[in-house]
């Protein structure tokens, strides 16, 4: 009796799961994404740093010489203690097109990167503004374009790829990223059905007056984290938001390379999520849930030997499905390498997600430096 239930149970969580890949993410990994129309309107890059003079040195070259006719770089300096400041300075003084602005810490706003970005956008120059981190770099000269040309009257909000830079023989930096993978392709599809719930930093794009029509970050301003993705979460809907995916719009940065420092990475995202939509933190919910379920329901029905056919069946058409969505999805974002590994990193993940949600109830995790 009990077998049986697990059975029937097994069989609607498989269900779901093959209804999210193929149906949900299939509308990303399957479906066709349109192209805008060139733009030359004018675009404010804003770029929030703290302590992060290296990257700067190497990336800011990269944003200066962007092929755009007309934009301004605002570079926000988040009370630094290295060279950040001093390099902030100097771009100023080289380039009319950039701005300098010197965020210094104070009690109520201690460390807060939201803070920091609102002063930012405040004094940007033009409406579109686009979003990069310090230790991020644009995939080419065109990521501005690419980026920009999604911006029409009605779509004010669009959701990019950041990428991580592939490391040879490191299989933390194949997990990282196909951790980064499937976030985007859950991202990317329920924006494409018209349900968008968040986006990344490293690489996105908001016409200024969607952050003034929502009191910018105000609402979640004591959450140290989700300047990105609380935003979104909060301003996006169907008729304002867009995706954008040519490979040239894409940025890049360099993954953790230590399990710990990626875990303490994902520890924030995580406390993060849980200000999301209710809608949202149930359908992010139901796919982790049935993911687990899948697992351990089908571990326990094939050690029973239980409707043997028919269990191992399910699993090699819930693992097909899964592997053919994810594989044009990875195709569409340049990670196709990560997909030898997908059924053993997928169960990593699995139970990491389990730990992260465990350890996050007894600590706070660390955020903005």
């Amino acid at each position: 009796m009990i077998l049986n239930i697990l059975l029937v149970s097994f069989i609607v969580i498989v269900s779901i799961q093959i209804i999210y890949y193929l149906f949900i993410f299939g509308s990303f990994s399957f479906g066709k994404i349109a192209l805008g129309n060139a733009s030359s309107a004018p675009v404010s890059i804003i770029v929030c740093a703290k302590n992060e003079a290296e990257n700067i040195k190497n990336y800011f070259p990269l944003l200066i010489n962007q092929k755009y006719p007309e934009f301004e770089i605002v570079l926000i300096d988040d009370a630094s203690n290295d060279e950040t400041l001093e390099l902030f300075e100097e771009y100023e003084k080289q380039y009319s097109n950039v701005k300098l602005v010197k965020v210094q810490n104070n009690e109520t706003f201690w460390g807060n990167k939201k803070y920091a970005l609102t002063l930012g956008i405040k004094v940007a120059k033009y409406k579109q503004l686009l979003f990069i981190d310090a230790d991020c770099k644009p995939a080419s000269s065109e990521w501005i374009s690419n980026m920009s040309r999604n911006f029409t009257h009605k779509k004010t909000i669009i959701l990019g790829y950041g990428a991580y830079n592939k490391t040879k023989n490191s299989f933390l930096n194949k997990l990282i990223r196909f951790e980064t993978l499937m976030t985007a392709v859950q991202y990317f599809s329920w924006a494409k059905i018209g349900l968008p719930y968040m986006g990344v930093g490293r690489n996105l794009a908001y016409n200024s007056d969607e952050f003034y029509k929502v009191n910018g970050f105000i609402d979640h301003m004591k959450i140290r984290s989700g300047d990105d993705d609380l935003f979104v979460n909060q301003a996006s809907t169907k008729e304002n938001t867009t995706i954008c995916i040519e490979p040239n719009s894409f940025t890049y940065s360099n993954a953790k390379t230590s399990f710990s420092e990626w875990i303490n990475q994902k520890r924030r995202h995580i406390s993060t999520a849980k200000y999301y939509k209710s809608f949202d933190k149930f359908q992010l919910g139901l796919f982790y849930f049935t993911q687990l379920s899948t697992i351990i329901l089908g571990v326990i029905l094939v050690i029973t030997n239980h409707q043997l056919i028919l269990v191992t069946a399910l699993i090699s058409f819930r693992y097909m499905i899964a592997w053919t969505s994810i594989g044009f999805s990875a195709s569409k974002l340049k990670e196709k390498d990560v997909l030898y590994w997908y059924p053993f990193i997928e169960l990593i993940l699995i139970f990491t997600q389990l730990y992260l949600f465990f350890i996050n109830l007894f600590s706070k995790p660390k955020h903005w430096k």
